[in-house]
């Protein structure tokens, strides 16, 4: 099969609306986290809550803002993480050098790009007035703008790209899945170039309501946000709600050489599993995860001793973490694994990010990628005191510069579904 790069990235999250500001922060030790009633000071909806902390892309200057991507007429009809997906994709075709293609290019060149749940405000303003109103309050947008794969199709319209039209909807796998999905069809010669990864807006109260009500919510820090999210630390009490997209540019190999474009690391392998155990939880012993690991490391063809850094799906729940890490112990000590678990280099970005739900897989991809191309691996914030059972390097508050030829990217969802990705340095 042809070998698969990644030549562009693009991102918007709660640390910067670009991918260059949202790495130097993280490696900087900076929390994207905050207060959503800093945010929505007047809407008594938000008060109710048991977690009212979120990372949330900031907006005005140096932030979000619409007008700098979209015109008023495109505004109108997308959706938040519609427009969030356009922006971080065109960062991304920028950062390739792929602005202005050939017609034949085009027509090589597809897109697939998901999201967890997209557009709750749309759903809930429009059933409210439909409620009141009937037939005619509702808008003719009303369903292109709630559909996951619009984001991927503005996309294609904006470009011209006559490649795969996917989109993937796999809850928090979303963005691995839609990466290793694109990577596959340019494997299989079904593209040469395709635009990947995830984007989610759904800051509502609503949200909470729903993931608080299922008590997957940090609960305990409303008045430490930056502390809230707490990945395998003992203090660990449920995930943060975040917003954002991360979309990168995936090419086939000898396409990138061709036209000499800087490439960051190759996509080596691609795997996937089902827990077929719980809708929210995993197996304690992470039976699902494991067997996504030891997939895609197979189908890299690389041994668990070659593994310099795993990005961890690292949510902060209780059973999430330990369930998470009991499955890396199995793949990287077993067989072909390495002797120590302290040898094993493991950190969460979102103990700085929160949880970006359908765009948490890309832009934790992206880090992965990142950690490769600049020899540094980013920490996870917020870690006092582990508590899950293995004594694994954790990169612990502060970024660890560290040469590797291989990196993983975990991430796992509702309904028992689980993805990961391997990275390589070309060679």
């Amino acid at each position: 099969m042809r070998r698969v790069v990644v030549t562009g990235l693009g991102a918007i999250t709660p640390l910067g609306t670009n991918i260059a500001s949202t790495w130097t922060r993280l490696l900087a030790g900076d929390s994207g986290l905050t207060s959503v009633l800093e945010r929505f000071p007047s809407d008594p909806r938000w008060r109710e809550l048991t977690s009212t902390v979120a990372g949330l892309v900031p907006e005005g200057k140096d932030g979000w803002v619409a007008d700098d991507w979209l015109d008023k007429s495109e505004q109108r009809r997308m959706s938040r993480f519609t427009q969030y997906a356009l922006a971080a994709g065109e960062m991304a075709l920028k950062d390739a050098q792929l602005e202005a293609m050939s017609s034949e290019t085009k027509e090589e060149t597809g897109v697939c790009l998901g999201s967890g749940i997209g557009n709750l405000d749309e759903m809930y303003e429009t059933s409210l007035a439909h409620q009141s109103g009937g037939y005619k309050k509702v808008s003719p947008l009303f369903v292109p703008k709630i559909l996951i794969n619009m984001a991927a199709g503005h996309i294609a319209m904006k470009y011209g790209f006559h490649g795969p039209n996917h989109a993937a909807t796999t809850a928090c796998t979303t963005g691995a899945h839609s990466i290793g999905d694109a990577a596959r069809f340019i494997a299989m010669g079904d593209a040469s170039v395709m635009i990947a990864g995830g984007s989610e807006s759904c800051i509502h109260p609503l949200t909470f309501a729903g993931f608080g009500r299922a008590r997957s919510l940090s609960t305990a820090y409303n008045n430490d946000p930056s502390g809230s999210c707490r990945p395998f630390d003992k203090g660990r009490n449920g995930f943060v709600v975040s917003e954002g997209a991360a979309v990168c540019v995936l090419e086939e190999l000898e396409h990138a050489r061709a036209r000499g474009a800087r490439i960051y690391a190759e996509v080596k392998g691609y795997g996937c599993s089902g827990d077929a155990y719980h809708m929210t939880a995993p197996r304690e012993d992470g039976h699902g995860a494991f067997l996504a690991m030891k997939r895609a490391l197979r189908n890299a063809g690389v041994r668990p001793a070659e593994v310099g850094y795993i990005n961890a799906h690292g949510t902060g729940t209780q059973v999430g973490d330990v369930a998470e890490a009991m499955a890396i112990r199995r793949l990287m000590l077993g067989e072909d694994g390495v002797r120590k678990e302290s040898d094993v280099t493991v950190s969460s970005t979102k103990g700085a990010l929160g949880h970006l739900l359908g765009a948490a897989g890309a832009i934790e991809a992206m880090f992965a990628i990142l950690a490769l191309h600049e020899s540094v691996v980013p920490a996870t914030a917020n870690l006092e005191q582990p508590d899950v059972g293995v004594d694994f390097n954790f990169v612990p508050k502060a970024a660890q510069y560290k040469k590797m030829d291989v990196a993983v990217s975990n991430s796992f969802g509702f309904g028992g579904t689980n993805s990961s990705l391997v990275f390589s340095r070309l060679v």
